[in-house]
């Protein structure tokens, strides 16, 4: 029986897509919870399992050879469904189960305990889950053990995806400094004259120069330090007021 869509969907599929997860490479973080999983509770497969829009893909996969099932055979469909473990003791008496191909043919699923793996903003993305091909019961403590070791593959998600988006801004930091250093190259070496001011002035009388380059100080006359913080004003001819000119100069 394929689980019905969780009622946010649409938010929990955007949320997931944005780890930028599906599909990368087996990651030692993961593989190491699974293998954990598995030798805790004694079961032959454990799972980092994250359902996508129409299938489920396992970030890491222990005692499993295939990286990913479809969506209307998948357990961990049903158990982003909940907020607590989601424990199928026997899938051949469970009606939801007992005719899916995972539970008919290899593998073999009898047992099924799933521990939703909640994003920091309430999406259920997937689960950590355990699989048997015994019958078997769950108990309230191991239950918590289970969830214990969701909580961190939930770490190691937001860790990576905080990672990913330091890099990225440090990618966009380095960018935003090559342009910079080419604008500083062409106006350094401009043949034209250019003169920077304040956008806004903070004061009267009027902006101050914040910069000029050496075709300006070629063809006025006037050095960088010369005309550093003051107005353009200093920059008007002879019969220039000269208390205006006088004003300009920072005090």
């Amino acid at each position: 029986m394929t689980a019905p869509l969780p009622s946010n969907e649409a938010e929990r599929l955007q949320a997931l897509h944005q780890l930028d997860i599906l599909d990368t490479p087996p990651e030692a973080a993961f593989d190491r919870i699974t293998r954990l999983a598995a030798q805790l509770f004694e079961v032959p497969i454990a799972l980092v399992s994250l359902v996508d829009r129409d299938r489920q893909w396992f970030k890491s996969c222990y005692g499993l050879d295939t990286r990913q099932t479809d969506r209307e055979l998948s357990f961990c469909a049903h158990a982003i469904l909940h907020d607590e473990v989601f424990v199928v003791p026997d899938a051949t008496q469970d009606a939801r189960f007992a005719d899916n191909r995972l539970v008919t043919q290899t593998p073999n699923i009898r047992f099924y305990a799933g521990a939703p793996l909640k994003s920091r903003d309430g999406f259920n993305l997937g689960s950590l889950c355990i699989m048997d091909t015994a019958p078997r019961q769950f108990s309230t403590e191991q239950a918590a053990a289970l969830c214990d070791l969701a909580a961190v593959v939930v770490d190691e998600l937001e860790l990576r995806g905080a990672a990913r988006g330091l890099q990225n801004e440090v990618a966009e930091r380095q960018k935003t400094e090559e342009r910079l250093r080419l604008l500083e190259s062409v106006v350094v070496n401009a043949n034209d004259a250019i003169l920077i001011t304040e956008a806004e002035p903070v004061d009267e009388p009027g902006p101050r120069i914040l910069y000029v380059n050496e075709a300006f100080t070629r063809m006025s006359g006037h050095s960088l330090e010369e005309v550093m913080g003051k107005t353009p004003r200093i920059l008007q001819g002879p019969d220039t007021d000269r208390t205006a000119r006088d004003k300009s100069a920072p005090p």
